[in-house]
């Protein structure tokens, strides 16, 4: 048998921009390029932290990092406690009891996450400070002269900075153990039911187990935010290893020590990805029962009444009445209103806020096509890379991007001044540029 061999003719390669997009190798490649920029801001603490003559590691060691990381931990031990109680006891009443307001409540325990922790901070410590309303109405009424006649627990410390963190931090765990609960079987909680079990003995032994990866990821979501937040730590005058970057950084004006305090806070975050993983391995949840929603418990008289003092105290606390707070203060220096000012506040907000979400959009799609396109190893990796960001605290995305820029353009003021070209031309000149990177890189995720 002779086999025929049919020569065809190839058509010319078309190099036009269209053409090379259109490739099913350049949109992976161009994917795994444009995830490299997350590394950027972590490459610039590695390179600040090690590659200086100036260490001041030994002398941070001996003097204030470990009161840092020691403050961090208590506020970590706290947070972990308060959002676990608050986001796991709303979700599952809210999921799996009946009581007057349930579906009120099931949208109004997100309010909290509306409300930044550092106004939260600022409206408490104005209102429960010595010279606040409250402590001024309690001295009128009770004739109190001064302190010494009465105890009031201290807000700027770190039991008041905890409460107010884990108030506006639930909803991470309430959102998540939520949709945990509505998606069990509901054959299961029967099944307790039939054999004699209390709504508490299933909750315990049935719900909660089956529950436990997503609220271990929900509290792992606010541990993040806790251990990079600094305007409520700052006000309260606890120093974290965040504050103590701003610190190192502006104090002592020396920007290695403050990326090698980056460094540490960015372990501590890698340390939490880690155990957050760790702790879900091999407890996949599959619902095989042809059943939906869930088993609805009836709550009457004092179990209702406690029900509702349970959902409703954390959205009086964390949003009602610090909204409220604030509400009234406005009205107050409402004829000291500017409106250009507020104006121009909101320019830039509007503006950075849209930009950020676009540019996240349009890399999240290229990267998700790219995935569809190609299976390889490198692909893979570069979608988990790009996704790391959320991970990295914000201050050490700042400084680790600041560190970067400051590199890159060490390169181009040289190069604008061979073609003639002004050091502002370039983008990386810009603080507008610098942020639109950080909310991309921090936000991808989303």
């Amino acid at each position: 048998m002779t086999e025929t061999l049919i020569l065809r003719p190839t058509k010319p390669k078309n190099t036009s921009l269209a053409r090379i997009f259109r490739t099913e190798q350049t949109w992976p490649k161009t994917s795994v390029l444009l995830s490299l920029f997350v590394l950027l801001p972590v490459a610039g603490l590695f390179w600040a932290a090690v590659g200086t003559d100036e260490n001041i590691w030994q002398h941070l060691l001996g003097s204030v990092l470990p009161h840092y990381i020691v403050n961090s931990l208590i506020l970590m031990a706290g947070v972990c406690l308060g959002v676990t109680l608050l986001g796991t006891c709303t979700a599952w009443l809210v999921a799996n009891c009946r009581f007057p307001g349930h579906k009120v409540f099931g949208w109004m325990l997100i309010l909290p996450l509306a409300m930044p922790a550092y106004v939260m901070a600022y409206v408490y410590t104005d209102f429960l400070e010595y010279s606040g309303p409250l402590q001024t109405a309690l001295r009128q009424i009770f004739s109190w002269e001064n302190s010494n006649d009465y105890w009031f627990p201290e807000i700027r410390s770190h039991g008041g900075a905890i409460a107010l963190l884990s108030l506006v931090l639930y909803p991470y765990v309430y959102a998540l153990a939520r949709a945990a609960f509505s998606e069990q079987p509901v054959s299961l909680s029967e099944a307790g039911r039939m054999l004699g079990h209390s709504p508490i003995k299933v909750f315990f032994s049935v719900s909660l187990p089956l529950a436990r990866p997503a609220i271990v990821v929900g509290v792992t979501l606010a541990l993040m935010e806790t251990l990079s937040d600094f305007g409520t730590v700052d006000y309260f005058a606890v120093r974290t290893l965040t504050t103590g970057i701003f610190d190192v950084w502006f104090g002592m004006e020396n920007q290695s020590g403050a990326a090698q305090i980056a460094l540490v806070l960015l372990t501590f975050i890698i340390l939490l990805v880690w155990l957050e993983r760790t702790s879900r391995r091999k407890q996949k949840v599959h619902n095989t029962s042809r059943k939906s929603g869930t088993l609805r418990f009836e709550l009457k008289g004092w179990r209702s009444a406690v029900a509702i003092i349970c959902c409703g105290l954390p959205i009086l606390f964390g949003f009602l009445l610090p909204a409220t707070i604030l509400a009234t203060y406005s009205s107050y220096s409402f004829s000291l209103f500017k409106y250009t000012d507020y104006l121009t506040y909101t320019g830039n907000t509007l503006f950075l806020a849209t930009g950020s979400a676009a540019l996240c959009m349009l890399l999240g799609i290229f990267i998700g096509y790219s995935q569809r396109l190609s299976s390889h190893w490198s692909v893979k990796l570069a979608t988990r890379i790009s996704t790391i960001g959320y991970a990295i605290p914000g201050a050490a995305l700042a400084i680790g991007l600041i560190i970067s820029f400051g590199a890159m353009n060490e390169f181009l003021i040289p190069l604008s001044a061979h073609f003639s070209l002004s050091a502002q031309s370039f983008f990386l000149s810009g603080g507008v540029v610098a942020l639109f990177f950080a909310y991309t890189i921090r936000f991808f995720s989303y």
